[in-house]
């Protein structure tokens, strides 16, 4: 895998773990944590899209909704599951 490709990924991880954390949760999760929940979003989103036709169209800006939209996904079900953010 070319550098550029896996700067890519920390780049979108980034992006949409902040993004998330902010929707889901209030606050994000620091900056390690963010990108490994963006990209783990992104692959939720790379498995669950097609599999639902959902085609958001190409390049960055659509790798960013994605995984945003993936990582909030992850964000809920470990809500549910863990019961985070409960008082």
């Amino acid at each position: 895998m070319p550098v550029q490709s896996i700067i890519v990924w920390i780049i979108v991880g980034l992006i949409a773990g902040w993004l998330a954390g902010k929707v889901v949760r209030g606050g994000g999760f620091g900056l390690i944590g963010d990108i490994i929940v963006g990209i783990i979003g992104a692959i939720i989103a790379g498995y669950l899209f097609p599999y639902l036709h959902i085609n958001l169209g190409t390049g960055f800006i659509r790798a960013v909704i994605d995984a945003f939209i993936g990582a909030v996904i992850l964000l809920v079900i470990l809500r549910l599951v863990t019961g985070m953010g409960r008082r």
